[in-house]
């Protein structure tokens, strides 16, 4: 028998989870409703390994759900935080061309910008990227003056509170070892006894794939661990970047590229590249999970996705490997960063989807049977739309409920 019974379960104690449990019980503080989060605290994987970038939505596809959301969820994001008091700075970034090609991308994105809606986003001419960012090197800039960085560690945390102030709980260190559905009903079984719900939400990320095949379903995706390393710059080189420098993204790809990030707590962080890790959460070089990596060479999709893009996979392990290649990156955005300007932070690691075929899925994609919802790739900007996607998320499970 089940130890308790719940009307809702989410699993997941990161942003998108807690953010989901938050939008359910604020209209409806009678359903009971569970957060179940393996570590021993919330925000301990991809919502507390990030830079804080509250985005634009500027990147994503015009009607994806990243831009609708995006562009949202910043503006809701800024909200939350100057109403909870929370660490809050909107600093305005630059997107930078080093070249007439790069140039030609950098219009591309504009538009795509404006089609998005969002706001005050310009075009710069290279004295005017000088006049934003000194020392910043390229012949173009693109300026997106909404974007802003917070602690997404402490907006997890609010998030937790308010969850608890509306009657809600979330529960640490407590591992989800088995689902199944009995009576009616979901069957969460754990490190820390067993749970009956009316509805779940599996909002895992790096294990999402995982959980949904406790639950007896099959994804069509893989979730693929990828390591984003980070230097920081000395104190004595921070006035180099005054907000954050992006390059103009590669459209095969979901990563952004290095670039400098100011932080809301102080410094500035260098990166990320984007390297397969050989672990599910695999912060270091070193770790090392003989059954992700296999789980890993097993599936179809890896295989695919290496013949593809082997060669961009190739760069990014050779400057993870060394700090020169890794500078000069950094270079084409600020020619004055020189290695000694940097030294060794965090990693990060982001649950990326890959099909079948190889392809790196580049929207959010979730998937919803009778009683349960799975959020298959949620990666950056998750963080920003959280609140959007949340109180979606959240609709959702009230509908299976019929309390909508």
């Amino acid at each position: 028998m089940p130890d308790a019974k719940v009307d809702v379960v989410v699993v997941g104690g990161g942003i998108v989870g807690l953010s989901t449990a938050m939008h359910i019980t604020s209209p409806l503080p009678q359903l009971r409703v569970l957060v179940l989060e393996k570590e021993e605290a919330v925000a301990r994987h991809q919502s507390g390994h990030n830079s804080g970038v509250i985005h634009s939505g500027i990147y994503y596809k015009p009607g994806s759900l990243k831009a609708k959301l995006c562009v949202e969820g910043a503006a809701a994001m800024v909200k939350f935080c100057r109403e909870h008091s929370l660490p809050l700075r909107v600093c305005g970034k630059v997107i930078v061309a080093t070249s007439e090609r790069e140039c030609q991308r950098l219009e591309a994105l504009l538009q795509r910008g404006q089609a998005n809606g969002v706001p005050g986003v310009k075009l710069l001419d290279q004295t005017q990227l000088r006049d934003i960012e000194p020392h910043c090197g390229g012949v173009r800039g693109l300026h997106v003056p909404g974007t802003g960085i917070t602690d997404y560690v402490r907006v997890c945390l609010k998030y937790a509170e308010i969850i608890t102030m509306q009657g809600g709980s979330v529960l640490t260190g407590t591992a989800v070892t088995r689902i199944f559905s009995r009576d009616g009903e979901m069957v969460i079984e754990t490190s820390a006894g067993a749970f009956a719900a009316r509805y779940l939400v599996n909002c895992a990320g790096l294990h999402s794939d995982r959980v949904t095949r406790m639950s007896g379903q099959e994804p069509d995706v893989m979730i693929m661990p990828f390591r984003g390393e980070y230097y920081e710059l000395v104190r004595e080189r921070e006035d180099l970047v005054k907000a954050l420098i992006y390059p103009v993204p590669d459209p095969q790809f979901p990563f952004l590229g290095v670039h400098f990030t100011r932080r809301i707590s102080g410094g500035v962080d260098a990166g990320p590249n984007a390297v397969l890790a050989f672990k599910r959460e695999g912060y270091r070089r070193t770790d090392f999970s003989a059954g992700d990596l296999a789980d890993t060479i097993a599936y179809p999709g890896f295989w695919h996705m290496a013949a593809k893009f082997w060669r961009y996979g190739a760069g990014e392990y050779y400057r993870s490997l060394r700090k020169q290649k890794f500078v000069e990156a950094l270079q084409k955005l600020v020619p004055e960063i020189t290695g000694s300007d940097l030294v060794a932070d965090g990693s990060g690691v982001r649950a990326q989807a890959v099909a079948r075929d190889g392809s790196l899925v580049d929207d959010f994609r979730f998937s919803e049977s009778a009683r349960m919802l799975h959020m298959w790739n949620v990666p950056s900007p998750a963080a920003t739309a959280s609140l959007p996607i949340g109180r979606t998320i959240a609709q959702m499970a009230r509908k299976s409920l019929d309390l909508v």
